[in-house]
């Protein structure tokens, strides 16, 4: 007998269920309601007889006419298809299964260029771990540089606000902290809806050192823009940071925004956030804002009735980085002293962090992991860099963090360029046909300059033991109250 088949309820009640079970994100309130699968596909249907089939359809139809005439079904067709923190709605399409490229770039080693996972596990050495769901990974030493493991480092994607790290790597020198600016409507236009924002209001002032707290803290994007303003407007700082990114030799970077709100053709890569958020940890600035978890904030300036102005009121900002702060279910990460998360419709989850464990220092990217939510990306972090503590000494490096331009200058001008610059070479060279070639030309300096390596590349960050977070101390101090 033929077989029919029809789509079932069952996609109608998903989607009633995920309406039900939206997540909010506070302050300031944002819905996001993906569908896993497109109704009425094959994994959302069932086999019937014609009879039993045509029955069914009857009762679909009564149930359906039921739901959408009533006021249960018309929110959730009216929720948008991608609400978010830091980037746009610009395209709710279902997004295909993304797939690295086949070849990437292969700064820092040829191995990092690869698609899939790069690891090289010495006898004893612990496994990778599980459950790490993310398109694009990194694991390195903060200071040494050597990679440890990676998976499509080089892929390139979108940022969200982790691109803030370069923002500030770029303008944070530029301005003096205890610079004061009153803030033009001007310098808040442009602005993406939805855009995290910290409070900054119109018409207020505000300290060069508050804006940055609301930048690293609550990845505002209003202060961003402000700082952007104080440093030219945004159209100038967006070419300094591009600069900045060639100096760094992050090649797979190009800012569109300041803020990193989705726009088209404004991507980055974890090995590239991993070599931004290695140069912002110089700045000891930079350390100590990444490193804070709670801060006050100016509220607005109030007149008193004899035109005398009131004391200006606080309130409380806390970072958005849950291994700092923690989270329901989370606890701090020990070690942990930033850097930077953010999270947009098309970048998904993003996170840059830094953590110290005894006297080694490891950065952590990861970008898009599949999983739904805020916390899987901090949670797939953790695990990496649990992993990485582990791993350090038992691990051969896959490749590693290069230095920025004016540092291999620098070192050329010293070294005569005899040792540091055939392995930069060497790394920086596309695999295949005359790239090989020329690095296996280079082959016997290479060697020797990588041996000199740890030696000229270590970049130490001697304040990352005092300005870390002990688990239990988060919301208890004060920015520029760090205990020892």
């Amino acid at each position: 007998m033929a077989v029919g088949r029809i789509p079932s309820l069952v996609g109608a009640t998903q989607l009633l269920d995920r309406y039900l079970s939206i997540h909010t994100v506070a302050p300031p309130l944002y819905v996001h309601w993906v569908p896993r699968r497109p109704l009425g596909s094959a994994a959302d249907s069932v086999t019937l007889r014609p009879a039993e089939a045509s029955r069914r359809r009857a009762r679909r139809a009564r149930v359906l006419a039921a739901l959408t005439s009533g006021s249960l079904l018309l929110p959730v067709l009216l929720l948008p298809g991608s609400a978010r923190a830091d980037g746009p709605g610009a395209d709710d399409k279902p997004e295909k299964q993304a797939r690295p490229p086949s070849t990437m770039s292969t700064v820092g080693g040829a191995r990092l260029g690869k698609p899939g996972t790069q690891v090289s596990l010495r006898t004893g050495a612990p496994a990778l771990p599980r459950g790490v769901t993310a398109r694009s990974w990194i694991v390195s030493d903060a200071e040494t540089g050597e990679v440890l493991a990676s998976h499509n480092a080089h892929w390139k994607l979108p940022p969200a606000s982790t691109l803030k790290m370069l923002f500030a790597d770029t303008v944070l020198p530029k301005l003096p902290k205890d610079q004061k600016h009153k803030v033009a409507p001007a310098d808040l236009a442009g602005m993406g809806t939805g855009s995290s924002l910290v409070g900054v209001k119109e018409h207020q002032t505000y300290a060069v050192d508050d804006l940055w707290r609301g930048v690293f803290l609550r990845s505002g994007n209003d202060a961003v823009h402000v700082l952007s303003a104080m440093n030219g407007g945004k159209e100038r700082t967006v070419r300094q940071m591009n600069a900045r990114a060639k100096e760094l030799r992050a090649l797979d970077t190009h800012a569109v925004s300041p803020d990193g709100y989705d726009r088209p053709g404004q991507v980055s890569s974890a090995y590239d956030l991993s070599l931004i958020a290695r140069s912002g940890m110089q700045n000891a600035e930079f350390r100590k804002y990444a490193a804070t978890a709670t801060a006050d904030f100016p509220g607005e300036e109030r007149e008193k009735k004899n035109g005398k102005k009131a004391k200006r009121e606080t309130f409380e900002i806390q970072s958005t980085n849950r291994l700092l702060t923690g989270a329901p279910g989370m606890d701090p990460y020990p070690g942990i002293a930033g850097v930077k998360n953010g999270t947009t419709s098309k970048a998904g989850s993003t996170f840059t962090g830094v953590a110290q464990r005894g006297e080694r220092v490891l950065l952590v990217t990861v970008m898009h992991p599949e999983k739904e939510g805020i916390l899987p990306v901090f949670r797939e972090t953790a695990r990496l860099f649990d992993w990485g503590f582990s791993a350090a000494e038992k691990v051969r490096p896959v490749g590693r963090l290069v230095a920025p331009v004016t540092e291999t200058k620098r070192r050329t001008e010293k070294d005569d360029g005899k040792e540091s610059t055939a392995a930069d070479q060497a790394a920086d060279k596309p695999s295949g046909g005359a790239g090989t070639a020329l690095g296996v030309t280079a082959g016997c300096l290479a060697l020797l300059g990588l041996l000199a390596y740890g030696v000229h590349r270590r970049w130490p960050l001697p304040e990352l033991t005092r300005l870390r977070k002990r688990p239990g101390e988060h919301g208890q101090h004060r920015q520029g109250q760090h205990r020892p």
